[in-house]
């Protein structure tokens, strides 16, 4: 009997979903961060730990594990180094694919052909795959680029927060509510931001949609500055020939109603997810 196995190793969480080679799902596996950034003996450890969990949960053996074939898509694939470090790592598995995460969940919008997608979660970036060719658009990472992602709203957020602290902006609800996780206090506020991760200031891009969606006029301004930076986006996505573009990630569902119509009427919704691309990276060929 042989296996798939997808793993999605993004900035926020690991995935896992184990399939036998009829299709069907016989385990799944969920951990902490994986982006590359945190060092490849961490990344090894969660990926083996959400991996284990789908073999684990499936009940397979050693000798079955050893007929996975892995597809894993994992965020910060293109950092130099990152892609032979992995090759040189072993999982007890058949085989093991590796690309990034915007990849695969590129794979699975479009079934594996031709299409687009952009990824708006803790960070920002375009996958484009045109006549069999992959490239990017955007994703150098936070803050230089991820323009309109989470980890860019929670910034927006804490710089207007601490401006409203100093006098030079006016208090909204936003900003005292942002303020309040830190007692109000402009050090222990700046204390936080010097080791903040993408993550950590994706923590409070729920909270600035909740204002925006509640007429919080700073709020308002910082999203739809956000919104602003997504239909560029997919302009230069359409530009650059896709004739396919799919909004993924957790803030793409708040975020698209933002957009203007004649941007959204132009957007196709995905024909699977990122496990999905993960197990055709691995190998696996929907009947």
């Amino acid at each position: 009997m042989t296996y798939f196995l997808g793993i999605d190793a993004g900035g926020s969480n690991c995935r896992a979903r184990l399939i036998n080679a009829a299709g069907a799902v016989i385990g799944h596996g969920k951990s902490g961060t994986a982006n590359a950034r945190i060092g490849m003996d961490a990344l090894y450890e969660t990926l083996k730990d959400t991996a284990d969990q789908a073999v684990a949960e499936a009940g397979l053996t050693t000798a079955q594990r050893a007929q996975i074939h892995a597809g894993m898509g994992i965020a910060g694939m293109t950092r130099p180094g990152v892609r032979e470090a992995l090759e040189a790592l072993d999982f007890g598995f058949a085989s093991a694919a590796y690309s990034t995460d915007a990849l695969i969940a590129n794979l699975g919008a479009h079934g594996g052909q031709d299409g687009a997608i952009l990824i708006i979660g803790t960070g920002s970036a375009a996958q484009v795959r045109l006549n069999g060719e992959d490239f990017t658009i955007g994703g150098y990472g936070f803050p230089i680029s991820d323009e309109g992602s989470g980890a860019a709203l929670g910034l927006s957020a804490m710089r207007h927060a601490l401006r409203a602290l100093d006098g030079r902006t006016r208090k909204t609800p936003l900003s005292a509510a942002v303020t309040e996780r830190f007692d109000h206090d402009t050090v222990r506020a700046i204390a936080w931001m010097d080791h903040a991760s993408p993550r950590d200031y994706g923590t409070f891009a729920p909270l600035v949609m909740d204002y925006a969606e509640a007429d919080d006029a700073i709020a308002r301004s910082i999203v739809e500055h956000a919104a602003g930076h997504i239909e560029r986006f997919i302009e230069t996505i359409f530009e650059r020939g896709a004739t396919r573009c799919t909004l993924v990630g957790g803030l793409a569902p708040r975020m698209s109603r933002w957009l203007r119509w004649r941007t959204v009427e132009k957007l196709s919704d995905p024909l699977g997810d990122s496990l999905d691309g993960a197990m055709r990276l691995a190998g696996f060929s929907p009947a």
